[in-house]
């Protein structure tokens, strides 16, 4: 198993603060958001190789964070991989990106995607031991609680077992308050279906658009995570989940 941080977004709505700083290196309790993240992964048994997909713009300001992070704290394989893009107008989108690691890291192993702005305490342990002994995708999922939050992301049902059998990007009538979050374990045999995805021409952007699809072709599954979460998408956000994190 590898790890894939997905970091390759411009993050307009946090302009003029990721105008020249990407939004996963922006501070939270006084450290980057990534290295939040990666604490979670250095827990890993291993801990896995961990790659991060960047756009070309900011790929020399991360590749000067790893080189710091390296030195600070060894002993997790740190990989960026520049996507190409330039803008917000050429960019791959966070699907297009994932595909674009996937074939050009020529990965047919088992993968750990985590979104760059998802920040979380709950440990990744326990949501990679049950992907591996399910053999199937398996998506993070979170209770936020308000039926108004839940339509800034998207609404999910379950079965019994947990499998997903219902997903709703930006509902607009929720039917509950459990959204799936942009943290996804992924088995070799994923990427056969996300070829097939974009070959139908389907969204290259948001993450949750892959799992809506996949999930009426193939048993999707869920993992509930405790504890704090925030999806990192304008100031508001950045302010509130500083604070939390701030309070430990």
């Amino acid at each position: 198993m590898r790890v894939l941080i997905l970091a390759a977004g411009y993050a307009t709505r946090l302009y003029p603060l990721t105008l020249h700083q990407p939004k996963p290196l922006l501070r939270i309790a006084g450290r980057p958001i990534l290295e939040h993240i990666l604490d979670r992964v250095r827990a890993l048994e291993g801990p896995p190789e961990c790659l991060i997909v960047t756009n070309h713009r900011f790929a020399e300001t991360f590749r000067a964070w790893a080189e710091q992070y390296r030195a600070s704290r060894p002993g997790l394989a740190l990989k960026i991989v520049d996507d190409g893009s330039v803008s917000e107008a050429d960019r791959l989108g966070a699907i297009g990106d994932l595909a674009f690691v996937v074939e050009t890291e020529r990965i047919s192993e088992d993968l750990l995607v985590i979104a760059g702005d998802n920040l979380f305490d709950a440990p990744l342990g326990p949501f990679v031991a049950y992907g591996r002994k399910l053999g199937k995708p398996v998506v993070g999922v979170y209770d936020v609680g308000d039926l108004e939050a839940i339509r800034r992301y998207n609404n999910i049902r379950l079965d019994a077992e947990g499998r997903i059998i219902f997903f709703e990007e930006k509902p607009q009538k929720p039917e509950g308050t459990l959204t799936a979050i942009a943290l996804y374990y992924f088995p070799g045999d994923t990427w056969d279906w996300l070829r097939r995805y974009l070959a139908d021409g389907e969204s290259r952007d948001q993450p949750g658009r892959f799992i809506e699809w996949l999930c009426r072709r193939e048993c999707v599954f869920s993992w509930r995570l405790a504890g704090k979460w925030f999806d990192i998408g304008d100031f508001r956000m950045l302010e509130k989940a500083d604070r939390s994190f701030a309070e430990g």
